[in-house]
């Protein structure tokens, strides 16, 4: 090995020891945060489990549901043993499920990943493709069209466009299921392909909108900068035209940087999914999280935030790398 690949590779080793120790760190933070909020809440997580039927127990039953929960330990010490359970690759018992948190997470992750992944597909794709035209024919009607579309998206709450969507698809016009990820009181088992996307296309519509403007705006600046460009003033005066301009340049410089703005949001992408699964009544993990969080249910909302870190922080990694031409500027 020369002396040049031994210094990439050292240089290589503490970008991953780096990278590890942030993604770590912010996993545990994350979780930290989400259960001092399950903490300090004003909500009492048996008498949110039991409902009605809390009437109905005694205070040695209650006292024995308690204990068997742990919550009547000293937070810090719920916290350290669920984080040593954890690295063990227990994430405790649901109360709200009365199953094991891991279980819950593999059931309703698949839902979601399902969601996010098409949202994210088709937020890059569309925004990307947008973004090129508004850039390469910019300042006209097209180009404003966009813009005004884009801007008005992005302070659009994501829950009040899946509302509309809902409103507009669901109830007037017919054309998509109301909630759910299948028909109501079918068994997943039964539920088929086709009917699965047609309960998932109006929340990853709704979703996809979350990211479509960032990325349209992103690309149509990247490509104004290359159309006015002075190797792009030689293709033109060499009679390339503006459409031959925009896939061999324009789409090629723009790539790359709305590939690592795509990774990059996913963290925006997973807070958005939470309100529109909510609004769709899509059983996936940020619906999962909402109803841990009402009914004060810490280790589900913990397992939940521990997953969602862990591919934000994904996400973020491949984001830096991708922006890091040669390696040896991210040290």
């Amino acid at each position: 090995m020369t002396a040049h690949a031994r210094k990439e590779h050292r240089r290589w080793m503490r970008f991953a020891v780096a990278r590890t120790i942030q993604l770590g760190l912010a996993a545990i933070l994350a979780c930290a945060l989400a259960f001092a909020l399950t903490t300090i809440a004003p909500i009492d997580p048996i008498a949110a489990y039991l409902g009605p039927a809390g009437a109905h127990i005694d205070a040695a039953q209650e006292a024995q549901i308690a204990a068997r929960w742990g919550v009547n330990e000293p937070p810090i010490e719920r916290f350290f043993a669920w984080a040593r359970n954890a690295l063990r690759g227990d994430l405790g018992v649901s109360p709200i499920f009365n199953r094991p948190v891991a279980e819950v997470l593999a059931e309703r992750a698949g839902a979601s990943l399902a969601l996010m992944a098409i949202a994210w597909i088709c937020s890059g794709v569309l925004g990307f493709t947008l973004g090129l035209v508004a850039g390469g024919w910019r300042d006209t009607w097209i180009d404003r069209i966009i813009r005004t579309c884009a801007y008005t998206l992005t302070a659009a709450p994501t829950y009040w466009v899946a509302m509309i969507l809902l409103l507009v698809f669901s109830v007037s016009l017919g054309w998509a299921p109301v909630c759910c990820a299948g028909p109501v009181g079918a068994l997943p088992e039964e539920v088929g392909f086709v009917e699965r996307l047609h309960h998932l296309a109006l929340p990853a519509a709704a979703l996809s909108l979350l990211g479509v403007a960032h990325i349209a705006l992103f690309t149509r600046q990247k490509t104004i900068d290359v159309m006015t460009s002075e190797f792009v003033t030689f293709a033109k005066a060499q009679g390339a035209s503006r459409g031959e301009i925009l896939v061999r340049h324009a789409a090629r410089h723009a790539a790359a940087p709305a590939l690592m703005l795509q990774f990059a949001t996913i963290g925006e992408l997973f807070g958005g999914s939470v309100l529109a699964e909510a609004v769709f009544t899509y059983p996936g993990l940020g619906r999962a999280a909402v109803e841990a969080g009402l009914r004060g249910d810490a280790p589900l909302l913990l397992g939940v935030t521990l997953f969602m870190a862990i591919i934000v922080s994904l996400g973020a990694l491949i984001a830096d790398i991708l922006s890091a031409p040669r390696l040896g500027e991210q040290s």
